[in-house]
This record gives structure tokens, C-alpha cells and sequence, in this order.
């Protein structure tokens, strides 16, 4: 029997908000890609190893990968646009990149970020994160060092946790310095799995 995915049911549950809310009708599906004169959201998941990934984009690049999609249509539509659209084609080329790193064809990703979910300090610490290499890591203590805050070991751990963009954005290239994975958003299996598919273990 069929069984609708959490993506799928929070996606349907929220067509249903907008619907009934003053703030915006949503399309299912929209057609054509979109331009900087078009700036919906464009919202799809792509398949992974690690399970299925939420992924939107803006006319500026990824601004969303989430491994749990539990209120992120209406951070989304709250932060960013009210015009969030299914569209699994304009998420075409991101998912060629995500389907390239897994399977061991691409080190680094070309897409672009589009940083408007997180700005100051945070963003700061995200873009250096973004930095580090493939294969290797880093503690969030260094990170601190990098980023000119020495003893802000502890805020840069908060600022890598609220990273919108996983994977595109390496957050799971940076370790505690005292051993282990440490935390990660998608869970500590999830993390180790990418530092192993990316040699860092």
C-alpha cells in the first residue's frame, strides 16, 4: 500500500494553510524556470543515501537542504517569499550534484548559496565552513580562531548548527576537538556517513 512521505505530507498540509490564508495562493506545479523577475521559492526532494533531502532554491542559489521538513515550507514562506512552489525541475541541477557526490564523481559542489537565512556572526562561521576542503575537517575551536573569535569555540558551534544548507555547506567537516562526531542536525549516523564517503575517516 502507498505511503505518503513526510515531505508529502507536510507539503500538502501546508498548500492547504496558504490556500485558506490571505497571504498567498500556491501553485502545485508551475511552469518554466525561474529568473531574478520570478522570485518564488522552488521546493522538491531528492533522493539519497541518507534519505530523502528537502531541498529549495531562490533565484540566488540552494537556500534550504534539510534533512527533516518539519516547518520548513513555512519558515520559507515566512522568511524569505510566500511564493514557495513545487517545482522538481528547477531543482534539476542540484540534484545532478547531489547524485554526483554520492557516488563518489564530484568533490566539490558548483552551486551557489543563497545566505539569506543567516546573516552576522553565523554567516560568517557558515562561509568558512563552506571553505573546507573535501577529506579534510576541522574543530570548532579552529573555526573560532578563523573566523577572529579565539574564545567563541562555543557560539560557533551554535552558528554551525543552524546551518540551512547541509552538505552544500560542510558542516559536518567540523569536529569537536575533544573526539567523536559531535552533534549534527541530521544526526550523528548521517555525519559519519559523509566524512567516510569523503575519506576524512
Amino acid at each position: 500500500m502507498y505511503a505518503p512521505s513526510l515531505f508529502e505530507l507536510e507539503w500538502n498540509a501546508f498548500v492547504i494553510v496558504k490556500r485558506t490564508s490571505s497571504i498567498a495562493t500556491v501553485p502545485r506545479r508551475p511552469a518554466g524556470i525561474c529568473s531574478r523577475a520570478d522570485p518564488a521559492i522552488a521546493v522538491s526532494t531528492v533522493e539519497s543515501p541518507i534519505g530523502d533531502l528537502l531541498v529549495a532554491v531562490t533565484p540566488q542559489g540552494v537556500v534550504r537542504l534539510a534533512f527533516d521538513p518539519e516547518r520548513v515550507l513555512e519558515e520559507l514562506a515566512e522568511r524569505i517569499s510566500p511564493r514557495v512552489v513545487e517545482a522538481p525541475a528547477r531543482l534539476d541541477p542540484v540534484r545532478r550534484e547531489l547524485d554526483e557526490y554520492f557516488g563518489g564523481r564530484r568533490r566539490t559542489f558548483d552551486l551557489a548559496v543563497d545566505w539569506s537565512l543567516t546573516s552576522g556572526f553565523r554567516r560568517r562561521v557558515l562561509e568558512a565552513t563552506a571553505r573546507i576542503p573535501t577529506g579534510e575537517v576541522t574543530t570548532y575551536g579552529a573555526l573560532a580562531r578563523q573566523v577572529g573569535k579565539p574564545t567563541a569555540a562555543r557560539a560557533v558551534g551554535g552558528a554551525v548548527g543552524s546551518n540551512p544548507v547541509a552538505i552544500v555547506v560542510p558542516c559536518h567537516r567540523v569536529l569537536p576537538a575533544a573526539g567523536g562526531v559531535g552533534n549534527y542536525g541530521g544526526g550523528p549516523d548521517r555525519k559519519e556517513f559523509l566524512l567516510e564517503l569523503e575519506g576524512a575517516r
